[in-house]
Order: C-alpha cells, then sequence, then structure tokens
C-alpha cells in the first residue's frame, strides 16, 4: 500500500443532495469497557483498563470504567434508543474478561447472558447486531503472563473465539476479530497512553505481530463454529499519512510512518508477508525472529469486509532532530510509538478542530477510501467508527445543540459518497458513538456521542445530531445543511 496525497475536489462537484446505494447499512457503534460498568459483577474480572486506570496520573481525572453509562444494566433503553434512531445495525464488543475472566478455560454464564439478552433485544427491535471480540480489554491475568508481547496470548484470543461463538453465532452473524490493533500494540506497549501502559519499542511490535497472529487464529475459529453465511472482519485504524511537502526527505518521512501505522497489519493479512521496509526500518532493534515460519499464512485469512476507522489526517516531515515529536494525535509521552521512525514530526493539519484537537478534514476519508479501493480491490468496506468529539452541553431549555458534530458528520459523508461514486465498493457506516462514554485516557472530558449522558444520574439526552442521523439512516439521503 503506497502513501496517498491529497486531492480536493471543486465544491461544484459536490450534489445539493446524495442519495446512498439501496442496501447501504447504518448503524452506531460502542466498546464494552467505556460503556458497560458493572466492572465487578457476575464474575467479570480486572482487564488491563480497569488496572490502568486505577493507576494514579493514568487516566484524567482519576476517572475509571467502573460505571461508566452502566449500559450492562440500562441495555434496554439504550436499545430503544438505537430503534428511535432507527439505525440497522449496532456493532459492540464483547468484553473477554466478562466471558472468559482468566483468559482461559470455560466461558461464565452469566457474562455470555448478558450479550444473548441484548443481541435478542437488537433482533427483536430489526437492528443487525456486529460483535467486536476485542477493543483492548485483555484480561489482567493475561497481561500478567506477558500479554500481547507472548504468543500463548494469540492462541488464548483464538480459544476465546470459538468460546463466544459457540454462545452466540445462532444471534449474531456478522464478527469482528479485533479494533485498532495499531492502538493496542504502540499505545499500549510503545508510547504507554493506553494499557497496560509498557514502554518497551520491541514489545510493541512482538504484540503488533502476536495481534496479527490472534487476528488471523481467530478467523479460522469463528470459521469453524459459525454457521454458513456468517461475516467475519477485521475493523483497523488506517492512518492517511501525508507528507508535509513533496521533498524527499518528507516523503520518506510518510513512509516510514505508513509503515508502522498501516502495513505492518496490511501486509500480512492481505498480502502474506511484513514490508520490507518495515523490517529494515525496525532491524536496528529486532531481527522479527519471533515470526515463525507459518505465521503469515495463518495471518492471511479470507475476510467477507474490512471495518475502517476514519477521525483525521496524520501529516509528517522529516525532523532535523533525530527524534519523533510533534501532533501525532495519540496522547502525550516521554516515549513516541512510532518504533524506528525517530527522524519524523507530525503535524497539526490546518483547519478546524474538535476537541480532541484532532483537524476536521474530510478529504482525508476520501483519500483514504480511494486508496484502499485501488490497494484492496476486491475487499468491501464498511466504516465502522467515524465521529468527533466537541465540548456539548445541556442549554437551559434542556437541548443538547451540537451543530459542529452534524458538520463534521456531514462533510465525512459527503465524502465517503464521493467514494462510492469512484467506484469504491463501500457498505456500511457506523457513527461513533451512540452515547458518550469513558474516553480512555481522557475519562469523561471528551463525549463522542450522539446522545449525551448525565454522568451523576446516567440519564441520556439525545442531542441534536440524533436526530439528523436518525433521518439520514432512515432515508439513506443526504441533504444540504441549513
Amino acid at each position: 500500500m503506497t502513501t496517498a496525497t491529497r486531492r480536493v475536489a471543486p465544491a461544484d462537484q459536490t450534489p445539493a443532495t446524495l442519495t446512498f446505494p439501496q442496501g447501504f447499512l447504518w448503524g452506531t457503534a460502542t466498546a464494552a469497557y467505556q460503556i458497560e460498568g458493572a466492572a465487578a459483577l457476575d464474575g467479570r474480572t480486572p482487564s488491563i483498563w480497569d488496572t490502568y486506570a486505577r493507576t494514579p496520573g493514568k487516566v484524567r481525572n482519576g476517572d475509571t470504567g467502573d460505571v461508566a453509562t452502566d449500559h450492562y444494566h440500562r441495555w434496554r433503553e439504550d436499545v430503544g434508543i438505537m430503534a428511535d434512531l432507527g439505525v440497522g445495525a449496532y456493532r459492540f464488543s464483547i468484553s473477554w474478561p466478562r466471558v472468559q475472566p482468566t483468559g482461559r478455560g470455560p466461558a461464565v454464564q452469566k457474562g455470555l447472558d448478558f450479550y444473548r439478552r441484548l443481541t435478542d433485544e437488537l433482533l427483536d427491535k430489526g437492528i443487525q447486531p456486529v460483535a467486536t471480540l476485542y477493543h483492548w480489554d485483555l484480561p489482567q491475568e493475561l497481561e500478567d503472563a506477558g500479554g500481547w508481547p507472548e504468543r500463548a496470548t494469540a492462541d488464548r484470543f483464538a480459544e476465546y473465539a470459538a468460546l463466544a461463538a459457540d454462545a452466540l453465532g445462532d444471534r449474531v452473524r456478522t464478527w469482528t476479530t479485533l479494533n485498532e490493533p495499531w492502538c493496542s500494540a504502540f499505545l499500549g506497549y510503545g508510547s504507554g497512553v493506553h494499557a497496560p501502559g509498557r514502554t518497551e519499542p520491541v514489545s510493541a511490535l512482538r504484540a503488533a505481530h502476536h495481534l496479527n497472529l490472534a487476528h488471523g487464529k481467530a478467523v479460522q475459529a469463528l470459521r469453524a463454529a459459525l454457521p454458513g453465511g456468517a461475516q467475519v472482519s477485521v475493523t483497523l485504524n488506517i492512518h492517511h499519512v501525508r507528507p508535509l511537502t513533496g521533498q524527499a526527505p518528507d516523503v520518506d518521512a510518510a513512509r516510514r510512518i505508513d509503515a508502522l501505522a498501516n502495513r505492518v497489519f496490511t501486509g500480512p493479512m492481505f498480502e502474506g508477508a511484513y514490508p520490507a521496509d518495515l523490517l529494515e526500518d525496525t532491524a536496528h532493534l529486532t531481527d522479527w525472529s519471533f515470526v515463525r515460519d507459518r505465521d503469515t499464512a495463518d495471518i492471511e485469512q479470507r475476510l467477507d469486509f474490512l471495518g475502517v476507522n476514519y477521525y483525521t489526517p496524520t501529516l509528517v516531515s522529516a525532523a532535523a532532530d533525530g527524534t519523533s515529536h510533534g501532533s501525532d494525535g495519540h496522547g502525550r509521552s516521554d516515549h513516541s510509538p512510532w518504533i524506528g521512525a525517530d527522524n519524523v514530526a507530525f503535524h497539526l493539519p490546518p483547519g478546524t478542530t474538535t476537541a480532541m484537537g484532532w483537524a476536521v478534514d474530510p478529504t482525508g476519508m476520501h483519500d483514504l477510501l480511494l486508496r484502499l479501493g485501488a490497494d484492496l480491490p476486491d475487499m468491501p468496506l464498511v466504516i465502522t467508527e467515524n465521529g468527533a468529539a466537541f465540548d456539548d452541553y445541556v442549554d437551559p431549555s434542556g437541548e443538547v445543540r451540537d451543530p459542529d458534530r452534524i458538520a463534521y458528520l456531514h462533510g465525512h459523508l459527503t465524502a465517503v459518497h464521493r467514494a462510492i461514486e469512484a467506484g469504491v465498493d463501500v457498505r456500511g457506516y457506523f457513527l461513533w458513538s451512540l452515547l458518550d462514554n469513558f474516553e480512555w485516557g481522557y475519562g469523561y472530558s471528551k463525549r463522542f456521542g450522539t446522545v449525551y449522558v448525565d454522568y451523576p444520574t446516567g440519564r441520556r439526552i439525545p442531542k441534536a445530531s440524533s436526530r439528523w442521523y436518525a433521518q439520514l439512516a432512515r432515508t439513506g439521503t443526504l441533504t444540504p445543511l441549513d
């Protein structure tokens, strides 16, 4: 996969009203640790995020996911909200330590029963359940045994995948193995801004490989356990990397980041090999001997679609001082997640930003989809996360008005539609997120939801964007903003 350059279409190429293809899937998404709460109920044991959040100084305001939005008890209300939105699908994640608390052995039926009740309610409301097996909540006992840098964790994940598929495969027909393994590997073991908070460059590369291996083994386990017609996928946060200039040093900086951000996963998953330039860039750190002979064959498995998460582009240049620094959008740390790319500077793209400090740039979405359509022409794509955090509040009338979020979504969905018109096979879009929730290292300080959550009471208040999205989901038509 090559690094794409920016292309901006003239405004007059965008029609006033855009209609998405018949059957285009509209959904919304969440993750278990961010919303469920009930951290110690019904046999659930700590995940790495429980441990990390309880470590002083790791999460803003000392926030944890102990209660989160209490979705574990309010799931029926939340499904009702989805039904009111008119979405056709809900992408949720299964909490590994709720289903298999130690990461080994038999499943806990009370944990599985929660997901059985949830999926039954979704199906009753005509909403397709889309289950993600891993959204960053590794059982702490597996981390204590070495975590993702250890090969055994990939085997444990395949066993867990089989347990989940055996229990829920009669209800759930669409499965995702991993969500954003880049974050798990490089933020968890490289920069340490995500759980488990380790800062070990070679461990980050080992973790990336074993996450790839876990994906491949889980796909095989799912195929063996699921009925015919079930769909299996993976979700990657493909970084749309742009060089600051067309000069050779900046172009090479973009190549290095593209290798670490994207091709470390797409290479083995879709081409059966790690990219040669990645191996060369990191040769001073490791010889990659942790990759065994049959590993890439196990990783390269047939998928029914690729999930794509996109929020903002990545702008880079060569760094004169030989260090990796600047605004990469992934949290502050004295340790870089960009293993072997210590001569790269990150820049904030021009334009407006979200509450996360991320640039609002829908052209990145468009260009990324064109790239994926060219590089993986036979692979259907689904936008599995896209959205924005803003400083939302309840006004005196009791309303939550979020015009900036509506504008963000409108711009990015226009970009998706342009990509579809250009021939890219995009089949669905999941808005991140259904609810305001625990935003990892930022705690409860950042609000991504289309539904406002009053954390002291748990009260849900649909924002203006939820009504806007409901109209879009019901009609499939994107109309001009007022």
